[in-house]
């Protein structure tokens, strides 16, 4: 039915009410007298008829969905009936001298009734002739406040939906044993696993979109212990924007699970240094350098340089970003390796950059303890020449992107690592270009995470394979890691090396359970083997070591560690040797060095 239509359809039905509502009025009044003979009943059904298209005009009255009619609505229509019979009584008492209360009153009440129902019945027949799908999937609604409504009428209302509300729970114990449109709320989160189990549920909405991920955490471990599928509605400022519609729920994820809150960031001091500059990001097909990308666009730089020696990845995150329509800045693709240094510098002359991410390295660590050359020409001589290219050219600012594993390596790619810390510390005394570094544990789901590598042991029915049972890391999902590098380089007076706050250390093995459950299956079904601690492992991660502890938080997250300044001298004598070095030699020094041996022999030979 067109609009012009639907207007004129209601138009004739209202005014048929109208009336009607008036003349029984005027005939329970005087049921025996011939009330066409009456003056004021023409009057009177003239100004009512005149005024109630008058205001249902005013309060779009003929422009409301009657299919989702509610208190609002029959808030409407009460104050257009309330005015019009007080127009009514104006008129009456202006031309006629007299008011005539008692039909006004049976008038107003009869003129409620008709429009009312004549609205309200729509939702009630449709609701009549709508049957539950049993195929729908018994759903649990965590939540019986506001949100948990609105998520219910939709879905109750909604004959497409997969999911069917069948109860709520809600820790508010007022609300306990109530029933929210017609779904009673059984209890609170303790009694969740039981209510499952009597109701069949198979899937369970969490519909508290105020939770912050500490006050999550419980409710998922409740949902977890059930063997229903984990849903979580999206957040309401996505709804009311228009990013998502309100049945769009998203899986519970293992970064729901980390219960850390969002890094607010401080805007303006990022927006000085990448609005309208030329950033380069070095390992920008990478995890944590195209977030780092993604992060930046939306800064608004001049220039975005994608700088990366594998073209694939690169290729991808060019064209992501090109096909983000609100990215009106220039984006340049630059297919080169740290390693080339003559090419490195072609580009920071070319380009000029302001800024500098440096996220290209070697990652892996059981990969580089069988390759520790590549390591050290990747990750130290890599950083080297991008490094002094930046010194060279006049950047600003130059990011390393380093890692927890450069505390007190016990590997390879840490020791690498601290080594690429030394080179911009020694480089920052004597540059006008600020070097700073910044440190963090693992990402969830970067492509060295175990994240990924379980998610492919459950799909193929398991078993999931843990290195021990103690095994612990930190934990941070890429987004915040990435956000947290651009505001440390906002921070950068030279030679700082920054340590991002990872909250608490997380067991690998309770990870693995974690993400079994919220794929749909038990431990039983998955299992779980230890298959031992790989070359080059820690069995516990660490932010700063006993020298570094004297630490200053800059900004929420973000702290200065204290980080020993060794002599350049080493990294010079490795670059110029490594090739030479056998395998057992070439780890000695990577290891002694990184972990300070130097020094204490140094002050050994002192002291002789």
């Amino acid at each position: 039915m067109t609009y012009k239509k639907r207007i004129a359809l209601f138009w004739g039905i209202d005014s048929i009410f109208v009336l009607t509502a008036i003349y029984i009025s005027y005939y329970t009044l005087h049921p025996n007298v011939q009330i066409f003979s009456y003056p004021s009943l023409l009057v009177s059904s003239i100004t009512l008829l005149i005024s109630h298209h008058l205001f249902s005009t005013v309060y779009k009255l003929y422009q409301k969905s009657w299919r989702f009619a509610s208190v609002g609505e029959l808030i409407s229509i009460a104050k257009i009936v309330t005015l019009t019979i007080i127009i009514v009584a104006i008129v009456q008492q202006v031309v006629l001298g007299d008011i005539i209360v008692r039909a006004l009153m049976i008038t107003w009440m009869l003129h409620i009734i008709l429009i009312g129902g004549s609205r309200f019945s729509y939702r009630v027949l449709r609701n009549l002739r709508y049957r539950p799908d049993t195929s729908r999937k018994r759903t649990l609604i965590v939540g019986a406040g506001s949100a948990g409504t609105m998520v219910t009428r939709q879905l109750l209302q909604n004959a497409e939906a997969e999911l069917i509300p069948v109860a709520f729970i809600d820790d508010d114990i007022r609300k306990h044993h109530l029933d929210i449109l017609g779904i009673s709320v059984l209890g609170g989160i303790s009694e969740l696993g039981k209510i499952v189990e009597e109701k069949n549920i198979e899937n369970i909405l969490i519909a508290v979109p105020s939770l912050s991920k500490k006050e999550l955490q419980p409710i998922i471990n409740e949902c977890n212990k059930t063997t229903a599928k984990i849903q979580i509605m999206p957040m309401l400022e996505d709804i009311m924007v228009g990013k998502v519609a309100v049945s769009e729920f998203r899986d519970v994820s293992v970064e729901d699970l980390l219960g850390r809150e969002p890094v607010e960031l401080d805007i303006s001091s990022i927006s000085k240094t990448i609005t309208g500059k030329v950033v380069l990001v070095t390992g920008a097909g990478g995890s944590i350098g195209s977030e780092i990308c993604r992060q930046i666009s939306n800064f608004s730089p001049k220039t975005l340089l994608l700088l990366g020696h594998g073209e694939n990845s690169i290729y991808t995150i060019d064209m992501e970003l090109r096909n983000n329509k609100e990215n009106n800045f220039e984006i340049i693709p630059v297919i080169a390796d740290v390693q080339d240094r003559e090419r490195i510098f072609e580009v920071m002359d070319k380009f000029k950059p302001d800024v500098v991410y440096h996220a290209a390295a070697h990652k892996h660590v059981p990969l580089m303890e069988y390759n520790p050359k590549e390591a050290i020409k990747n990750n130290i001589i890599g950083t080297k020449n991008v490094a002094e290219g930046a010194d060279v050219f006049g950047v600003n600012t130059f990011v390393l992107v380093s890692s927890d594993k450069a505390v007190n390596p016990t590997n390879i790619m840490g020791a690498t690592k601290r080594f690429a810390e030394i080179v911009i510390q020694n480089l920052s005394k004597c540059s006008n270009t600020k070097f700073v570094a910044v440190r963090f544990g693992n990402v969830l789901g970067s492509r060295g995470s175990v994240i990924p590598l379980f998610k492919k042991q459950i799909l193929a029915g398991g078993p999931v394979t843990v290195t021990h049972p103690d095994m612990t890391r930190y934990f941070m999902t890429i987004p915040e890691a990435s956000r947290l590098v651009i505001q440390a380089g906002t921070l950068a007076r030279g030679g700082e090396i920054f340590v991002l706050d990872m909250g608490e250390p997380v067991k690998i093995v309770d990870l693995a359970k974690n993400l079994i459950m919220l794929s749909g299956y038990t431990i039983d079904e998955i299992g779980i083997n230890f298959s031992g601690i790989r070359p080059g492992e820690k069995m516990y991660e660490e932010l700063l070591n006993e020298n570094e502890m004297h630490k200053e938080q800059v900004f929420p997250k973000i702290h200065i560690g204290k980080a020993v300044l060794l002599d350049m001298k080493i990294v010079l004598d490795l670059i110029g040797e490594f090739e030479d070095m056998e395998l057992a030699e070439l780890k000695s020094y990577l290891l002694g060095y990184a972990n300070k041996k130097y020094v204490e022999s140094l002050v050994e030979e002192a002291l002789v």
